[in-house]
């Protein structure tokens, strides 16, 4: 096999379809930034629009800004374009509160859609909140509900009569390894389960086809490849066929039939604004929207179609300058099998990713021994991918990381 060069990432750069939305992008010059799968870059046309909502829509005109410029609605409006990314019909996705409240909603769902089961059935190296979430709610419940998360190859032979739900993490956050969702979702049906997936690491980074693959239930969040900023709103989805057939587990007045009218008992509104509970982040769903459109505007085929080869390159050229220096594969070799991360694994992962962030190539650490690898093809360039192997080489080489400067821990990593 030729070994890699630069000449081979720069010519694919020159031929690349997306190259062009990299400049709407508010992208510092010196950085390569490989964390997009954590917190996704900043749209250049953000900072006009947050702008806009806050002198003129809230400045100006104030509460009548609920009505005059549709706040009211914007929950539904970016849900459904929300939803054309993710495969889903109009009217099956909402945007609203964080990843973990609508996951606790839509578990809630499921086991009242399945009252004679008990088991909501996960991987145990799922992400850790998902678990907390399914901990707390079979705790709250306390009428023997359980969670049992079991290791990825054992989940399909566990599904079973007592399985209630199945809530899986689409693409793993540790170690980028995707699920087959259509046959997952089928095996879970076929023992009567309903089918949940965490869509976080998914949404805005591959294509999806919820609808097709007949998923019940799912949640996502919008500050990853979707560029919604910090803390973004999330996201939830729920098939046509399940909606008012639950009670919300949390009724809040935005998820009244009637909202407006302030009546004294709780009556849900119809369809997906169930899922609805408070005032909506009107500012942030503006920057989210923004991040959305972006994301409209490209082909998910062609968005995929990079990112395979970006991840691909990536793992080879790891693997042709790396070898002598304990750096190890942690996610999956099969293209169809790894979501838009590349994970690898080493004893001193920490610093290392410490001294390649004070170079400006920007990845992040996972607990106990990974460095991680995202890869946002609206915005990283097939250079980046070079460079940031080039420029991990060396710190593995000079054994710069060994300083101590790159050994203090953070809060966040």
């Amino acid at each position: 096999m030729t070994a890699l060069s630069r000449d081979d990432f720069a010519a694919l750069d020159s031929t690349d379809k997306l190259r062009g939305l990299r400049d709407r992008f508010a992208l510092p010059a010196d950085v390569i930034y490989l964390d997009g799968n954590s917190l996704g870059a900043l749209p250049k046309a953000t900072a006009a629009r947050v702008a806009e909502v806050v002198g003129q829509e809230w400045g100006r005109d104030l509460i009548r800004s609920w009505n005059a410029h549709g706040w009211a609605h914007l929950q539904q409006r970016i849900g459904d374009k929300i939803g054309r990314l993710i495969g889903a019909r109009p009217g099956e996705t909402l945007v609203a509160d964080s990843t973990s409240v609508n996951l606790f909603k839509m578990l809630a769902a499921a086991l009242q859609l399945r009252p004679g089961r008990r088991v909501i059935l996960s991987e145990s190296t799922n992400f850790p909140t998902d678990l907390y979430i399914a901990e707390g709610l079979a705790g709250f419940l306390g009428q023997g509900h359980e969670l049992r998360a079991l290791p990825q190859e054992a989940i399909e032979q566990a599904i079973d009569e007592g399985v209630a739900v199945v809530m899986l993490t689409h693409v793993n956050y540790r170690t980028g390894r995707m699920w087959d969702m259509a046959r997952i979702t089928a095996r879970a049906h076929a023992s009567g389960a309903l089918m949940l997936w965490d869509l976080a690491h998914s949404a805005g980074a591959l294509p999806l086809d919820l609808a097709g693959a007949g998923v019940d239930l799912a949640v996502g969040c919008g500050y990853k490849y979707l560029n919604g900023g910090p803390g973004a709103p999330a996201f939830l989805f729920m098939a046509e066929k399940l909606q008012n057939q639950v009670s919300p587990p949390l009724s809040g007045w935005f998820g009244h039939a009637s909202p407006f009218a302030f009546e004294q008992h709780y009556r849900p509104a119809a369809g997906i604004m169930q899922a609805a509970v408070g005032t909506p982040p009107v500012i942030s769903l503006a920057a989210l929207e923004v991040g959305v459109d972006l994301m409209l505007e490209v082909c998910m085929a062609d968005v995929r179609a990079k990112s395979v080869v970006q991840t691909s390159m990536f793992i080879a050229l790891v693997e042709q300058e790396l070898a002598p220096f304990g750096v190890a594969l942690a996610s999956p070799r099969e293209d169809a099998q790894r979501g838009s991360q590349v994970c690898l694994s080493h004893q001193s992962a920490w610093p290392i990713m410490q001294a390649l962030i004070a170079r400006g190539v920007i990845g992040d650490f996972r607990s106990p021994d990974i460095m991680r690898f995202g890869f946002a093809p609206l915005y990283v360039r097939y250079s980046d991918v070079w460079e940031a192997v080039i420029q991990l080489k060396d710190i593995l080489a000079s054994g710069v990381w060994r300083e101590e400067r790159f050994h203090a821990k953070s809060l966040v990593t």
